[in-house]
């Protein structure tokens, strides 16, 4: 497995079933927390970065966010749910 996809963790339920289904699929992936610094994620040499989901709103005043620089990284991402928001 060269293939890396790195897993931001926003407290979704499944987040292990996300990383199974990855590593199902032959490709080795990491559950990291949502905010992980971007410069920890370019040196693990990512395929992709996948958002989870979360039980946060978007809306709220203290809701997770990642580190914005993993946007610049040209690194394709995936958001999920509250990820993707």
């Amino acid at each position: 497995m060269n293939e890396q996809i790195v897993i931001l963790d926003f407290g979704s339920q499944y987040t292990q079933v996300i990383a199974r289904r990855i590593r199902e699929c032959k490709v080795y992936s990491t559950i990291v927390h949502y905010n992980t610094p971007a410069t920890v994620i370019a040196e693990m040499n990512a395929s992709g970065i996948i958002l989870s989901g979360g039980p946060s709103s978007v809306y709220a005043k203290d809701a997770p966010m990642p580190d914005k620089a993993i946007f610049k990284l040209g690194i394709p991402i995936l958001g999920i749910c509250f990820g993707l928001q």
